[in-house]
């Protein structure tokens, strides 16, 4: 059994939140390639690669959202709510809106450039940026394209800091150590997977809240992922159980990913209110927890150790995740055309992107 979470600073979580921007690197540098709709595109684009993108959009942000469940955890325990959203609003907002109003922009730009909605030069286009909403049939990007993640952990931060104040030093933290206790057994580790799965599984997909909209899942998936996150860290028995069964976690992962994706191949896009649609909207649900579970167990089993290295890589994740999007596309844009191979496009596309946001993290932040 490990020392209690609380008496030390989890590391893990440290090299996971390094582990999962780094994949959102990777699924974004493959964008290019995929047979789906992008900022910008490859002029030949391969199925082959979709299967590679469904699967990180399986794991890859939930596991973002349940990282930042488990660090505000840690965070509400050090400062008042005060000291805490002022934190929140430098760190989320600031980022947020500096991209909205700058960078953001030119990705709008590279996009309608790339698919002939516009021509003209980048100081053309800052006028018409401002003409309608991003996904609303207009070009203002109100949720910062890839930032949108920064405008949503903000927004849940303050909706659910009363409920998380309360549970973690208020008269809820009872509540809170003995529901993660109750689930700290074998099968009671994917519990936290049902709420996501009748939110995914129930509601109208065409709804705001229920919307498919945001990284390939909803707000309210998300959410429970965010409360999910919370609540791991919270008990030592439910996080050394998740440690213990990461093995069992990845197996029913693994086999629920491969048996999703042979299921979708023979029966095609499920429709809401069909028996199909349910079932496999509830094993994905189950999918992407046993995922999360497999990548924090794995994490608690060999990532629990500081590096002189680590804070440096851990001060710089934000940086990179805000700017990284827009380096991707500016690269990609002068490649995509060019006559290399694909693979050689991608190659050079990744490698050249991650060593500009290396290099601008050093030298300017």
């Amino acid at each position: 059994m490990q020392k209690h979470t609380e008496d030390f600073r989890l590391f893990e979580l440290d090299w996971l939140r390094i582990f999962a921007i780094l994949s959102i690197f990777l699924f974004h540098s493959l964008r290019f390639f995929d047979s789906e709709g992008w900022h910008v595109k490859n002029p030949m684009q391969y199925t082959g690669v979709d299967p590679l993108i469904k699967f990180f959009v399986l794991w890859i942000m939930p596991i973002m959202f349940v990282i930042s469940g488990a660090s505000v955890y840690y965070a509400l325990g050090k400062r008042k709510s005060s000291a805490f959203l002022k934190a929140r609003a430098l760190r989320l907002l600031v980022p947020l809106v500096v991209g909205i109003f700058s960078h953001v922009m030119w990705q709008v730009y590279l996009e309608r450039v790339t698919h002939g909605q516009f021509r003209g030069s980048f100081f053309r286009f800052i006028p018409h940026y401002f003409d309608g909403l991003y996904g609303f049939d207009g070009n203002f990007a109100w949720m910062g394209l890839h930032l949108w993640y920064l405008e949503v952990l903000f927004v849940f931060s303050l909706i659910f800091m009363p409920l998380l104040l309360w549970l973690r030093n208020g008269s809820g933290r009872r509540l809170l150590i003995g529901l993660a206790r109750r689930l700290a057994g074998p099968i009671g580790i994917y519990l936290p997977a049902v709420p996501i799965i009748l939110l995914l599984a129930l509601p109208n997909p065409d709804s705001f809240l229920a919307g498919r909209f945001w990284g390939g899942w909803s707000l309210a998936a998300h959410a429970f992922f965010f409360l999910n996150g919370f609540l791991l860290v919270s008990e030592n028995s439910f996080y050394d159980r998740v440690r213990r069964m990461r093995w069992i976690s990845l197996t029913a992962g693994s086999a629920l990913a491969v048996g999703l994706m042979i299921w979708y191949s023979r029966s095609g896009e499920p429709v809401y209110g069909t028996a199909y649609y349910t079932q496999i909207l509830s094993f994905y649900g189950l999918a992407a927890w046993s995922w999360v579970l497999a990548i924090i167990g794995f994490g608690a089993n060999h990532l629990r150790s500081d590096r002189p290295y680590l804070a440096h890589l851990n001060e710089g994740v934000l940086p990179f995740y805000v700017m990284h999007q827009t380096v991707l596309l500016t690269v990609g844009y002068f490649i995509v055309d060019t006559s290399l191979s694909s693979f050689a496009k991608w190659g050079l596309i990744a490698g050249i992107s991650l060593a500009v946001c290396a290099g601008l993290y050093e030298a300017l932040i």
